[in-house]
């Protein structure tokens, strides 16, 4: 017969042999369709989110191209080109004090300050809905300004009523609803307050050195492609070298947003690949269980002169079938899922999400689904095979063979080597997909292992005189034994949910507990030079037990390492970040006391050669710096070259007075800046920080206060929404886990059955045999709980520890619910498969013994 003709057979036969419908494949069905929903709907809702910020880039942005200074405003000259180029709308960004008229109260609030023509694109929507003349015009001796509820609630205020920034009073006209230009904005602490570029000059919060962002969003001609603007950008940094902006454009509106959602959806997708190999234990289960109970059907193939190859290519057939099923399931599930993201993230943050469909991302879901699929039934069907038609109608199990040809083996390592390489090459880091892969599978082996060690275990345990636990430690070791899927089925699940809820509690731990310890006070930026003494001086009244320290600081930009512009230099993932946007700078003549010198020598305290800079080593190593290296900052619109003179620690977990760059100080000698203090006293109160905050706001109305405290927390309720979006993710392996379990169960229902027969004939009562088994699935569950809490505390301690740089602590609380979630699994799911097993006559299954 032709491979095509015994392919047409096989087909045939596999259709029929599946009219009987699909009983015992659905768990298979829902392992595959919930590992595929998980894949493509994290990549779907990720790439409807691209699509959302690519498509209203404009509005998102607030122009098509963003100019953005430090501490500066455009030039004459500056100004000129950006007005040569389209329509302009200047914004300014800071925090400031936003204070009651009579001083009681205070808050911290994001400053955004805009001119007639903002918004370029999209639209401020405001309640109630305002021109911009009307909210932010000066009436009555007050500017308008437009809030969002929170700061309303925070200073008990309402429309109508005023409230005071800097030297000005300012009226609440409006709450703002919907800011179109937000999430370009970036990450914001404290609620925004909206006024006029007018208003702003008149509170004079800007003072030569003040922290504050001058933005210039153009709308360029509707016929200028993306090309075009990028040959625009081009322009800019040709004919103003020296200008520092940081520009953007339309199709990267918010890039900071855009990698955060990338990297959020690439773990996801590795935890929903997770869920996937966790429920392919499940399909190997449903498949050895479905082939069990067509020994009959397998043998008659074989009698009639089928071959092995036949019989393989049929049951294979029916499996790739089922799995096209679960296949399509997940993929509709993932195709619904941008439209629910789309509702429900409007409601939450304004995500640019679209609904759609998004085939790429399907079609990556349903090939993991297929290649896991594969992976997992093979060796099976590799017994199946191999078996020969006698053994078979002798009711010899498969098991007894063994593992299966070499052929399988090596098909099956090839198909998980091929999973393994679509995971690693389809993701955004791959070197944290390598790791997360790399430790997937060996914690197959290593699972394996400990289910060997278990029945090892078992095996070799002294003889027990209670009949209940013999029976229960007998039944962990004897062939056929569930012990193996449910170490592997609960054991990956369980892991992961320790692993990261022993992270998730780490990073509260650190936070609201360590870290609010060691961390200061209150931060005090914005003090202006001639107001350095009498700021000390108030803090001293006022906080006397309380440690105050202050530094110089300015805003500058890295433009070049050697002489490498900055957006050309390749560094570490890791140390990226300190080439994007702008970083913090000071200068000192000594050596700062929280410093501690790894490389280099500090200069002298009247150096007054070439600039100098102190590095700081982590992030030195990350960019590949080395001593006597330079790197070019712009500040204040000036390109300033300094030569690495020495690498120092810095413990940024401190949040003390730490920065990147710490410059000699005849390098800023005569730039305006204004100074950085941080006041630490671990004995105040509550009641004593909110009478501290009310004297430096009252009697210093430009310094900016940030309580510690008050960040931490919104840090903390961050951390808490991650982590709940995190668990409730890894929640599907843990579900995949369950399904699986039950999977298993069902596959051994056959022996159990018999086994129940045989001891309920000699004498055992239903309850002996209850207890029995309910002993053998807590010990199972136990065993597996213990091994995914080590595993999993240690795979937290590394991320914590290694990654994270951060103390890391087992939870105790962790273990325990570890521990009560297996054992709860593990003999539910046990006892509840356990009781039909039970009900059966004894009569029919003694004839066919």
């Amino acid at each position: 017969m032709s491979p095509f003709r015994a392919f047409r057979l096989a087909v045939r036969f596999a259709l029929r042999e599946m009219r009987g419908g699909l009983s015992g494949f659905f768990v298979f069905l829902a392992c595959i369709a919930l590992g595929v929903a998980a894949i493509g709907g994290v990549n779907s809702v990720a790439r409807s989110i691209a699509a959302g910020v690519a498509d209203q880039g404009q509005v998102l942005l607030g122009g098509d191209m963003r100019f953005e200074l430090n501490q500066r405003e455009a030039t004459p000259q500056e100004r000129a080109f950006l007005s040569g180029l389209g329509q302009v709308s200047e914004s300014a960004g800071m925090r400031s004090m936003a204070r009651l008229p009579d001083g009681s109260d205070q808050a911290l609030v994001e400053l955004k300050a805009v001119d007639g023509a903002y918004p370029l694109f999209g639209a401020l929507e405001t309640e109630p809905a305002l021109p911009s003349e009307a909210l932010f015009a000066e009436r009555d001796g007050a500017f308008g300004a437009a809030t969002q509820d929170l700061l309303l609630e925070r200073l008990g205020l309402k429309l109508g009523d005023r409230l005071k920034l800097g030297d000005a009073e300012y009226e609440l006209r409006a709450r703002i609803v919907s800011e179109p230009d937000s999430l370009s904005d970036g990450f914001g602490f404290a609620p925004r307050l909206m006024i006029s570029l007018d208003g702003l000059k008149a509170s004079s919060l800007v003072q030569p050195g003040s922290l504050v962002e001058h933005v210039y969003k153009l709308r360029l001609p509707a016929t200028m492609s993306d090309a075009g603007i990028e040959a625009t950008k081009q322009s800019a940094a040709e004919q103003f070298p020296e200008a520092g902006w940081s520009m953007r454009t339309r199709a990267a509106a918010a890039p900071a947003l855009s990698a955060n959602i990338e990297r959020f959806s690439q773990f996801l997708t590795l935890v929903g690949l997770t869920a996937l190999m966790v429920g392919g234990v499940g399909v190997a289960n449903a498949v050895r269980a479905y082939l069990d109970g067509k020994r009959a059907v397998i043998a008659t193939f074989k009698s009639l002169g089928a071959s092995g190859g036949f019989v393989f290519a049929v049951y294979l057939t029916q499996i790739l079938l089922i799995a096209g099923m679960a296949i399509v399931a997940g993929l509709a599930l993932s195709a619904l899922m941008p439209f629910a993201a789309d509702r429900a993230l409007r409601s939450l943050v304004p995500l640019p999400a679209e609904g759609g469909v998004y085939p790429g991302a399907l079609a990556l879901a349903a090939l993991f689904g297929l290649l896991v699929t594969l992976a997992f039934a093979i060796l099976p069907l590799g017994r199946a095979r191999d078996v020969a038609a006698a053994a078979l109608f002798r009711e010899a199990g498969f098991e007894s063979r063994g593992l299966p040809g070499f052929r399988y083996l090596a098909a099956a390592a090839a198909i998980a080597l091929a999973l393994a390489a679509l995971a690693v090459l389809t993701a955004d880091d791959r070197r944290l997909a390598t790791i997360f892969v790399a430790a997937a599978f060996s914690s197959f082996v290593v699972l394996r292992v400990v289910a060997f060690v278990v029945q090892w275990l078992a095996r070799r345990a002294p003889r027990i005189r209670s009949t209940v636990l013999r029976l229960a430690v007998g039944n962990i070791h004897r062939p056929g034994a569930l012990t193996a899927s449910v170490v592997l089925s609960l054991g990956l699940g369980l892991t992961l949910l320790v692993t990261l809820a022993q992270i998730d509690g780490n990073l509260r731990r650190e936070i609201s507990g360590s870290l609010s310890e060691r961390a200061p006070n209150f931060f005090f930026v914005d003090i202006q030079g001639a107001e350095v003494d009498a700021f000390s001086a108030l803090i001293a009244r006022e906080a006397p037990q309380g440690v105050l320290a202050k530094v110089p600081m300015l805003r500058g930009r890295i433009m070049a390492l050697n002489g490498v512009p900055a957006e050309k230099a390749k560094v570490a993932a890791d140390g990226a970040w300190v080439l994007r946007g702008d970083r913090g700078l000071t200068y000192d003549a000594q050596k700062p006391a929280n410093a501690t010198l790894t490389q280099g020598t500090w200069w002298p305290t009247d150096y007054a050669g070439e600039p100098l800079v102190s590095f700081s080593a982590e992030e030195g190593e990350a960019l590949g710096l080395k001593l006597g290296d330079t790197v070019t900052v712009n500040v204040l619109g000036r390109n300033v070259t300094a030569r690495v003179a020495n690498f120092r620690q810095v413990q940024w977990e401190t949040m003390g007075i730490n920065f990147v760059m710490v410059f000699s100080p005849n390098t800023f000698a005569g730039a305006p800046h204004a100074w950085l203090a941080t006041l630490a006293d671990k004995a105040s109160t509550t009641a004593d920080d909110a009478r501290l905050l009310n004297a430096v706001t009252r009697a210093f109305p430009t310094v900016t206060a940030v309580r510690v405290k008050d960040a931490l927390d919104v840090v903390n309720r961050l951390i808490g929404q991650l982590g709940t979006a995190i668990r409730a993710a890894a929640a599907v392996a843990l579900v995949s886990s369950v399904l699986v379990l039950a999977g298993a169960l069902a596959a051994g229902n056959r022996a159990r059955i018999r086994d129940a027969v045989v001891l309920k004939t000699l004498g055992a009562t239903r309850r002996t045999l209850m207890a029995a088994f309910a002993l053998e699935y807590a010990l199972l569950g136990l065993a597996t709980a213990v091994f995914a809490l080590a595993a999993g505390s240690a795979a937290a301690w590394f991320v914590t520890a290694r990654i994270m740089k951060l103390p890391a602590h087992v939870q105790p609380e962790v273990a325990l619910a570890t521990v009560a979630a297996a054992l709860l699994v593990t003999v539910g799911v046990g006892l509840a498969g356990t009781w039909r097993v039970l009900g059966h006559k004894a009569a029919p299954v003694l004839r066919e013994l």
